[in-house]
């Protein structure tokens, strides 16, 4: 698994998170042997072609128009950085943060929702729900979500969410343009709480330097942006007493122990079992019966084995008696796709790792972990592990050259400075409190929703992502312990995508109309 790890961190994409929860168990070898980088000197730029340029604030305003169902949306776009100082009594500065807003022309600032959006990583700028998902301009891909042939170019987004909220996407510390000040650690903000704690810093100066602190507030994460939204939520309402409206999470990763494939923890060979299954089902590896239905009646008989007969089967371990042993990997066989033979040589427990590389072995090929249903060829087909994955193949030049086009012709931000679209130098993370347990900013989440009753949250899942399936994130939010009357305030949206699920043209519609509908909800009752 390590050499997975490897690989993932080689393309970059999800070898960011792989590696954070590597730390917490997610990617590990058997032998629980780390594999993550450790920095030559406290300076990770130390080395840099392109070292920390001065901290200072600046911003480019630029006037745009886009179209959504008909209507012309006439709006500015801020391109501009925040000032993080330190707080040791002599306010100097610690880093610069580059952040892109945009803000409907001629709206109440006092009335208009305002949201803060990030991915994840840890490492990943905010590029991805940027041009992907909710700004008023996206990547041309196929309806299906698959990048065209380059040259890339950006279209008008008509599902942007700037028809309902104006926008700030964030770009942590050494993420996008964002770096650290000549001098300082920038390690002081590579951690679980050195992320809250600068994120939140930016939130706050924003409000204060546009003034929006009497707008609507809400965030928007994905991924490990979902762990920040989470951690945020508290952290805000604790430090500064912000209070927000809504949060919007793609694809969760909240509780990292219902992702990590460790030797002991068989929560995730549960969890996965159905997007598994939903895998196997679009790639016709199922049995006629289950193929010949459709993949949420697939998935939720695949819900019901893994939440009861497996559950019981791992509980009993070695005292699993043969017999209920042969049944349960005939069942683990029918919903996986995967040999009999080949399920009781891993006794009865499918890694992910493994799963991208076994389904589609005949046919020498992988299969995505962020979007399962994408495949491409193996680069060692006798191999135990996915060399890269297929899912951002398609998609990595596509963002990379469509974004650094348009901040620079349409934006009119010039620099030389390289956009970091994903870094692995934010290596190594620290985990704070979690460093030898399971990540999990759940329960930050919970208390907010306690404390601040107003509060919504939207969760959306793809079915098809292999990365933070869909049942874990199920799981996790059934075991918040919520009083009753909170748990209206949740709700969950469900794509047949991966974990961009926004990629594909269906599921960013029924993004827009869910996130829409959730707004106006939670405004309504003001």
């Amino acid at each position: 698994m390590m050499n997975f790890c490897k690989a993932l961190r080689a393309s970059i994409f999800f070898g960011i998170l792989c590696c954070f929860v590597q730390e917490n168990g997610f990617c590990q070898s058997n032998d629980d042997q780390k594999s993550t980088p450790k920095p030559a000197t406290t300076d990770t730029h130390a080395n840099d072609k392109f070292p920390a340029p001065a901290a200072e604030e600046k911003s480019q305003k630029t006037q745009h128009a886009t179209h959504v169902n008909g209507q012309e949306l006439r709006y500015t776009a801020l391109a501009g950085t925040l000032v993080l100082k330190k707080d040791d009594g002599n306010g100097q500065p610690a880093a610069s943060v580059f952040f892109i807003a945009y803000t409907l022309d001629g709206a109440d600032s006092n009335k208009r929702p305002l949201t803060f959006a990030f991915n994840g990583g840890p490492g990943s700028s905010s590029v991805w729900l940027h041009i992907g998902a909710l700004g008023p301009r996206r990547v041309a891909l196929t309806d299906e979500g698959l990048a065209v042939p380059p040259p890339y170019h950006l279209v008008d987004n008509e599902q942007t969410a700037l028809a309902f909220t104006d926008l700030v996407f964030i770009d942590p510390v050494t993420t996008g343009f964002s770096r650290h000040a000549p001098g300082e650690d920038p390690k002081q903000f590579h951690g679980v709480e050195e992320d809250l704690n600068s994120v939140a810093d930016v939130i706050r100066l924003y409000l204060t330097k546009y003034e929006r602190w009497n707008s609507p507030k809400f965030l928007a994460g994905e991924s490990y942006g979902t762990t920040r939204a989470a951690g945020l939520s508290k952290m805000l309402l604790d430090k500064y007493g912000i209070y927000l409206n809504g949060i919007t999470l793609i694809s969760s990763a909240l509780d990292f122990r219902t992702l990590s494939f460790q030797q002991g923890n068989d929560l995730p060979n549960i969890l996965f079992l159905p997007s598994f299954a939903a895998t196997a089902w679009f790639h016709k590896k199922l049995p006629a019966d289950l193929e010949s239905r459709d993949v949420k009646d697939v998935v939720e008989e695949a819900r019901i084995f893994a939440a009861g007969p497996y559950v019981q089967a791992l509980m009993k371990g070695d005292k699993l008696p043969d017999a209920e042993r042969r049944q349960i990997i005939d069942q683990l066989a029918r919903f996986t796709g995967l040999s009999p033979d080949y399920i009781d040589r891993s006794d009865l427990r499918i890694s992910d790792e493994r799963f991208f590389k076994e389904l589609l072995r005949g046919q020498h090929q992988l299969v995505g972990r962020y979007d399962s249903r994408l495949t491409n060829y193996a680069l060692d087909p006798a191999g135990e592990a996915a060399e890269f994955d297929p899912s951002y193949a398609s998609v990595e030049g596509a963002f990379t050259a469509a974004f650094n086009d348009y901040i620079r012709k349409d934006l009119n931000w010039q620099t030389d400075l390289p956009y970091n679209v994903l870094t692995p130098k934010v290596w190594p993370w620290n985990m704070s409190e979690f460093t030898n347990g399971y990540v999990n900013t759940a329960y930050r989440l919970k208390d907010a929703l306690t404390e601040n009753q107003f509060m919504h949250v939207l969760q959306m899942n793809g079915y098809y992502d292999l990365a933070t399936p869909f049942f874990a994130t199920e799981y996790t939010f059934d075991h918040l312990n919520l009083a009753p009357p909170l748990r209206g305030n949740v709700s969950m949206g469900y794509c047949g995508a991966g974990h961009m699920l926004y990629l594909k043209s269906s599921c960013r519609e029924e993004l827009q109309t869910n996130m829409s509908k959730m707004y106006q909800r939670v405004l309504s009752s003001h």
